[in-house]
């Protein structure tokens, strides 16, 4: 018998799992079921409209009711996805920004319901607009307002809900969209200290510390996983700093660096999805080796989400992963594994220098919310640049540009190995939308409404005109058309706007081909990309409309969330020679359905259109039998071949002699 003293084992980071689909009431049951096999805190997905601010019966929510999470309108909505879940002892993270504030108030007031202690209340509202400018494209309102409206929300909370995070300063999707980790770091820690700098005047200054000690960050982990655990280093030193010099926080407990992860779904590929399962264990490691640098609470991806929507045993093979990891294994038993090493310290010094270079770069330009274009070119930028090394072969892609040829995954079954929403879905939500108005008080409605524009118009704090709001019966709609009206909406900028790059390799003779066909058409090849519907990752649709020009050819980038309408307008006025859809919400089958009709009823059948996003094969077929020309899906990597089929769909036929 061993006389070796027992180890005291350090506590577990929170067990999650990123869910939510359909209805309330599905996802309910979903989170009853992962909660029961050991899940230890509930991360909601919203569906698109929910995100936006648009009930389900809005025109843009069309296709969209259910798809990527769970639709939530009104108070009923929010008490159905947590009956019998006792949220007094739940940890709950929601990922949503743009109506953070109204999701918390109808969260609160079912807890309320539920005769919780709300100063007991525990999660996360992601609440971080400024990466939604960037990279998401969930933003409703202009910079300055949303800025606002995120202060609103810590301010309430330090006072009403203390131990709630009122942010989550987001770096995930920076990564998604292509950053490198140096800007990973500066755009995370510039947005907050954006928001610190708004709230500083709010609030007492003896007070300010416990505030700054709230703000919490969602980080990605890609597969780099010795660059990603050092950049999480990189994070708690450079935090810290920022807390101490910028701040004067001297408690070390108020300059904690506070994450939670959800490692890379960018890197996750639809060839071989097996492998997926490595991916996603190794960079786990990259969050979870590392004491100094340890997520507080990790979510991972399941194996098949390149292909679409996960099923329940998918999630709950990657709820195991981390069980594994921190339950069977000797991880929790040691102090940091990496202190002193010279090779970790050397890389987080490098991270740290470009990282504080960047931060002044944005500093010098006044900011986060100023530097706006600026973060979403450089991402773009950055993004092109590692698509091209993967064309080039440079980054290696198992089973993508490198030992492609492979067995037939057995985890595909006949069904595509994924989970397919139920189209009846979106009327049955409707439905139960009208019955709720139907049934309110439409006085009581109004009279909060008003109070909501009256606090919105004169610069008070919306959170508690919204929680009274929310249990007079409001919609999502309701509450977001009265921000609107008050503070105007957005548009985002592309990135795309710049001229041509030069540094794609290989496009002299696509150059050519342009120019040849752009000869025979009379002018130059215009090519429209736009984005019907509400989803809002734009990342594949920019780097087509910044491959295209690189090319030469005339570009109109629509930009996201647009109504097939819309579209074929501008198809029309600007007589386009192809058209590119991009949808990544599972919306494609509608939405496109009805961008080819209209394209018909205007005399534009004639206009090729082409279509990419996650899109299983049966929906391919489905597509091209509506008279979509070409379909591309994650696997078609290869950018130049993209533009070559354009150019070729472009050409003109040749006048037959008579």
């Amino acid at each position: 018998m061993s006389d070796a003293p027992a180890v005291k084992k350090d506590r577990p980071w929170l067990f999650r799992t990123y869910a939510g689909h359909s209805t309330a009431s599905a996802s309910n049951a979903l989170y009853r079921s992962n909660l029961a096999k050991g899940q230890t805190g509930l991360s909601v997905a919203f569906d698109l409209p929910t995100q936006t601010g648009y009930d389900s019966d809005h025109i843009l929510a069309r296709g969209e009711v259910g798809k990527v999470g769970v639709p939530v309108s009104h108070l009923g909505d929010m008490r159905t996805l947590f009956q019998d879940i006792p949220l007094e002892q739940m940890n709950t993270s929601m990922t949503i920004n743009a109506t953070a504030p109204w999701l918390l108030a109808l969260y609160i007031a079912v807890a309320e319901e539920q005769g919780a202690d709300v100063s007991k209340l525990q999660g996360t509202v992601q609440n971080d607009l400024i990466k939604e400018y960037l990279s998401r494209g969930t933003y409703i309102l202009p910079p300055a307002p949303s800025l606002k409206m995120i202060a609103d929300v810590a301010d309430y909370c330090y006072t009403n809900v203390p131990k709630w995070n009122p942010m989550n300063v987001c770096s995930y999707h920076l990564q998604e969209a292509g950053a490198t980790p140096e800007q990973e770091l500066a755009f995370a820690l510039a947005t907050a200290t954006a928001v610190l700098d708004e709230l500083r005047p709010r609030v007492p200054a003896e007070d300010f510390p416990t505030l700054v000690g709230r703000i919490s960050f969602f980080v990605n982990a890609g597969i780099r996983f010795v660059t990603e655990m050092c950049k999480m280093r990189a994070f708690v030193d450079l935090w810290d700093e920022i807390c101490r010099e910028r701040y004067g926080v001297e408690d070390p407990k108020m300059r904690r660096f506070r994450y939670g992860v959800q490692v890379n779904s960018l890197g996750l590929t639809e060839q071989q999805p097996e492998n997926n399962v490595y991916r996603i264990l190794i960079e786990m490691l990259a969050v979870t080796l590392s004491k100094k640098a340890r997520a507080r609470a990790v979510q991972l991806p399941a194996w098949n989400e390149a292909l679409g929507l996960p099923r329940p045993w998918d999630q709950q093979w990657s709820l195991r992963m981390q069980q594994i990891l921190a339950l069977e294994t000797d991880l929790l038993e040691y102090p940091d594994l990496f202190d002193g090493n010279p090779a970790v310290d050397a890389k987080v010094e490098a991270l740290k220098d470009g990282a504080r270079a960047e931060l002044a770069n944005l500093d010098a330009m006044g900011g986060a919310v100023a530097s706006i274009e600026y973060m979403k070119s450089r991402l773009v930028e950055s993004n092109a640049d590692r698509l091209n090394r993967i064309e080039r072969g440079e980054t290696v892609v198992v089973g993508v540009n490198k030992y492609e040829q492979g067995e037939p995954s057995p985890l595909v079954d006949e069904e595509g190995g994924i989970m397919v929403v139920d189209p009846a879905v979106e009327q049955e939500q409707i439905d139960r939308l009208n019955a709720w108005k139907d049934a309110r008080d439409a006085q009581a409605v109004e009279a909060a409404l008003a109070d909501l524009r009256a606090a919105a118009q004169s610069g008070e704090n919306v959170m508690v005109p919204s929680i009274a709001a929310a249990k007079a019966g409001v919609t999502t709609g309701e509450w977001s058309g009265v921000m609107r009206k008050v503070h105007g909406e957005y548009r985002g900028p592309t990135g795309v706007s710049r001229s041509v790059s030069n540094k794609t390799e290989g496009l002299d003779d696509l150059r050519a081909s342009v120019d040849a066909v752009s000869d025979k058409l009379g002018r130059r090849l215009k090519f429209l990309m736009g984005k019907p519907g509400l989803d809002g990752h734009s990342n594949g649709a920019e780097q087509i409309a910044f491959r295209a020009r690189d090319c030469g050819m005339d570009i109109a980038y629509e930009g996201i969330r647009l109504t097939p309408e819309q579209i074929v307008k501008a198809a029309l006025e600007d007589e386009a020679h192809v058209v590119g859809l991009s949808i990544l919400s599972g919306s494609h089958v509608p939405l496109i359905a009805d961008v080819m009709d209209r394209m018909r009823a205007a005399g534009l059948g004639n206009v090729p259109v082409v279509v990419g996003g996650i899109i299983p094969d049966e929906d391919a077929e489905k597509l091209r039998s509506f008279g979509v020309a070409q379909v591309y899906t994650p696997k078609d990597f290869e950018l130049n071949r993209i533009m070559q089929d354009i150019v070729t769909l472009a050409t003109p036929e040749p006048v037959a002699a008579e």
